[in-house]
């Protein structure tokens, strides 16, 4: 719906140009807003009685919100419900709140209404004014554009606020979330590839194991990642069901038939999701299912990048005292008092940040199950919740890659050195001179602190036959097959 009359409109710069207070009103009567801002009764009273901590609700929820009202207006009018000149200005409003260009006109709190009627009308009313103003009127008037009649119109809180929670958080996960996830699922892929033929001893309880190649662990990761990933992005399906055209308990009531249908179409278009009107708009205000299915999607990725990262501290611990078979890049000092420390950092934010989102996850699981009758009124502390938990990890996968994960190497010395002095190789035996015998061997080693190969030719066995078969190349499988490499190889 780009006219050159919205072109115009668009021209015309943000700002109220006004100092010190005006008057607006709603049902409660009038009330003072700050004159150089665009918001007005409703979000005013908001600030007045839910300013509580510092949690604003994410920005991200008012530009999912630009859309919902544009799309809005663009069916209105084009059905003639809403004039031409009107809905021109607020589809040139709602464009500046998608682009972010009013997001100081949007100060209310995560802890609101829990429905987000106080998030929805702050919308309306920094819109209306906005709109009014391209149009000449005067802030505060509601005229000629009403932040209810007019840019709510169709619509309610109850089914707009989980429509834009939808939208703001597809945006979230699919362009910065699944991406960066992608990036560090790659870079751990070629580390696998790297070290693919690299022998190194595994570890099962903590404890020494039987062998496998660096190269088949760090596939492990990536393919642990990968599975998460697959699930995260096939949980975000039931959020391209949108509630709007339900309006306030799901019969759509004040907004003409097939409202919801044509909304969504028409979301689907400015925003290229694949959103469609939900089925049943009873389960899509009643319920925050869908939502709920996203976070525990992140926290599904959250479990994975744990325990990679907790690997990573294991395997790069020390560098004298631990296990010390990975080098990862020493980013900076460790430690305020110990000269010379290098800690794993950037494992240890990722440990944080994965406990927090299962713990941001707990708390979306515990007020999805607090809807009531026809409606959850717990939206607002559940996109929070979601939104940061998709922020942190975008942010750290990031991070963990470019700052850890590609300049990680290798400490052959010890990875060599633990190969030839565990004493699980004796598992190649046990086939051939039976568990207990071979049992016998590795205890004898252990307690008498000599190697493998010296306690098995002294309870019996050839020097001939032991070399023969307790070879660690042979007992790590096909490690080249295992990741899709040509040959089969192994150093």
């Amino acid at each position: 719906m780009a006219t050159a009359t919205h072109a115009k409109l668009r021209s015309l710069p943000i700002g109220t140009g006004e100092s010190g207070k005006r008057v607006e009103s709603d049902s409660m009567g009038p009330i003072e807003v700050p004159g150089e801002h665009y918001w007005g009764a409703q979000t005013e009273r908001s600030l007045i009685h839910f300013s509580i901590g510092d949690d604003h609700m994410p920005k991200a929820v008012y530009h999912a919100y630009g859309y919902v009202k544009k799309a809005a207006a663009m069916v209105n009018a084009e059905a003639a419900r809403l004039e031409g000149d009107l809905a021109e200005a607020i589809i040139a409003a709602a464009d500046e709140v998608i682009a972010g260009e009013l997001d100081s006109e949007f100060p209310l709190y995560v802890w609101q209404t829990g429905s987000g009627t106080q998030s929805n009308m702050n919308v309306n009313e920094v819109i209306g004014n906005r709109a009014s103003q391209l149009l000449g009127g005067k802030l505060g008037s509601k005229h000629p554009v009403h932040p209810n009649d007019h840019v709510n119109m169709g619509q309610s809180s109850n089914d707009t606020f989980p429509t834009a929670m939808h939208i703001a958080t597809l945006f979230a996960v699919r362009e910065h979330t699944l991406p960066r996830l992608d990036e560090l699922i790659d870079a751990i892929w070629k580390k696998a590839e790297q070290w693919v033929e690299v022998v190194k001893i595994g570890r099962t309880h903590l404890q020494d194991a039987v062998p496998l190649t660096v190269g088949q662990e760090w596939s492990g990761w990536a393919t642990q990642l990968r599975d998460a990933r697959a699930r995260l992005e096939q949980s975000l399906t039931g959020l391209h069901e949108l509630a709007a055209g339900g309006t306030a308990v799901g019969t759509g009531l004040n907004a003409p038939g097939g409202f919801g249908e044509q909304i969504a179409a028409k979301l689907a278009e400015l925003t290229g999701l694949p959103l469609k009107t939900a089925p049943n708009k009873f389960a899509a205000q009643g319920s925050l299912d869908a939502m709920v299915a996203a976070s525990a999607g992140l926290r599904g990725v959250a479990v994975s990048l744990m325990k990679i990262a907790n690997d990573i501290r294991w395997l790069a611990s020390g560098p004298r005292a631990g296990l010390h078979e990975l080098k990862i890049p020493a980013n900076e000092p460790g430690s305020s008092i110990m000269p010379g420390k290098v800690n794993p950092t950037q494992e240890e934010a990722m440990v944080m940040v994965c406990l927090q989102v299962i713990g941001e996850d707990s708390i979306v699981a515990a007020a999805g199950a607090q809807g009531n009758f026809e409606l959850n009124a717990m939206r607002p502390i559940i996109i929070n919740n979601v939104l940061h938990s998709a922020r942190i990890l975008s942010d750290d996968c990031e991070k963990l890659r470019r700052f850890s994960i590609e300049g990680t190497e290798l400490d052959d010395e010890k990875v060599n050195s633990y190969v030839g002095r565990s004493l699980m190789l004796v598992t190649a035996l046990s086939p051939h001179i039976g568990y207990d015998r071979a049992s016998a061997i590795a205890h004898k080693a252990d307690d008498e602190g000599t190697t493998l190969r010296e306690a098995a030719l002294a309870l019996g066995v050839s020097a001939g036959d032991f070399d023969r078969i307790v070879d660690p190349k042979a007992m790590v499988g096909s490690p080249r097959r295992d990741l899709g490499l040509a040959g089969e190889a192994v150093r």
